[in-house]
């Protein structure tokens, strides 16, 4: 008797327990929304539907904008009565070019309203986002193709001599870091996962474009490497001072790895130092080769092909900048963090120099390879 009583007892604790750990989670009430990025002309307008599922008591809903100078959104505050499920329309309305987050509040905090947002880009002239676009593809087309003229001058003159194998060689450790960071950030679960949980609202910075010329970049580079120990290279060489400085990143990212390793800092870190020890290399590669001209006195066996083909990307490449900041109202994206322009920039200042090189200072070099 006492054990069928024992028993009777240990089921009903056992279907509590099942009833607690199950039930609950089937009915706990959750808001969606039918699309969180959108695109919208100036002055023009979207519905976008909010789903309702298993709300059990009364609650209301408010709608916040980031920028309300923005957009509108109309209504803003929503009144939710019990329902299994129940879908309601909010309008957005853009009344200013720029970015802005509609973001939610509710006032019970057991709903979850953690997929409540709205990214809404608002733009002046579909044409010139269309136009951006188009400029995109150019200046990436124009910055792919830019390696093979410097490939095929070697090619023509079975030499490499007048190519400097710093330039060469922080060029390609530049490349596969930035491989390296797009690779990771775009196929690896728990580096994505990390970003997300850091942004959770914000968008993966990588595109496929960007890992196509990334690792387009490297191997075309790697290819001129190549070419290095294949052809006529007299006593050109890496210098002391750029082993130096590639020692020195090396270290840094190695002692980068090991403290990801040990979960010191995240692997996301570890590609954010990547990305700015690529910086770094953009900003001193172009050095050695323009003081490399400069004490010979010629441009001889660099090519100037490539030097036109990467200034037009560098100045597409900030057309577009320009456009898009004019398009969304946008100018913080350049003067507030001028990183990208100003690489844009620098790259191009140095495509002047070798120009002028090129052209002006020794358009009537007799240097002679010895």
């Amino acid at each position: 008797m006492f054990g069928r009583r024992t028993n009777t007892v240990f089921q009903k604790i056992l279907f509590a327990a099942a009833f607690i750990l199950f039930v609950p989670r089937s009915a706990v009430c959750d808001i969606t929304i039918e699309e969180s990025d959108i695109s919208l002309k100036l002055q023009d307008s979207v519905n976008i539907s909010l789903t309702v599922r298993n709300l059990k008591e009364s609650i209301r809903l408010q709608l916040l904008v980031q920028h309300d100078d923005i957009l509108e959104v109309t209504p803003n505050i929503i009144d939710l009565e019990p329902t299994d499920e129940e879908v309601q329309y909010v309008k957005v309305h853009a009344i200013g070019a720029g970015h802005s987050e509609v973001t939610a509040n509710v006032t019970d905090p057991n709903v979850n309203i953690e997929d409540v947002f709205i990214r809404v880009t608002v733009f002046k002239n579909s044409a010139l986002d269309t136009f951006s676009i188009v400029i995109g593809w150019l200046y990436f087309v124009a910055w792919s193709v830019s390696f093979y003229p410097q490939i095929y001058i070697n090619y023509k003159r079975k030499s490499v001599i007048g190519l400097n194998f710093d330039f060469l060689y922080l060029n390609i450790v530049g490349f596969m870091l930035y491989g390296t960071f797009n690779l990771g950030l775009y196929f690896i679960p728990e580096i994505k996962n990390e970003y997300f949980s850091r942004y959770p609202r914000g968008l993966n910075p990588v595109q496929v474009n960007d890992i196509v010329f990334a690792v387009h970049a490297a191997l075309a580079c790697l290819i001129t490497i190549c070419q290095c120990y294949l052809y006529e290279r007299g006593e050109q060489k890496v210098s002391l001072t750029a082993k130096s400085i590639l020692g020195v990143f090396a270290l840094f990212l190695f002692i980068s790895v090991i403290l990801s390793a040990v979960d010191v800092i995240h692997w996301l870190d570890f590609l954010y130092y990547c990305s700015y020890v690529k910086l770094t290399i953009t900003l001193i590669k172009y050095v050695p080769q323009a003081y490399m001209n400069y004490k010979r006195k010629s441009t001889v066996g660099w090519s100037i092909g490539n030097i036109f083909l990467d200034f037009t990307g560098g100045i597409l490449s900030m057309l577009q900048m320009i456009i898009n900041a004019h398009n969304y109202d946008d100018w913080v994206s350049i003067f507030g963090d001028p990183t990208k322009f100003g690489l844009g920039l620098f790259s191009v200042v140095f495509d002047i120099f070798f120009i002028i090189q090129h052209y002006v200072l020794y358009r009537h070099s007799n240097y002679e390879e010895k």
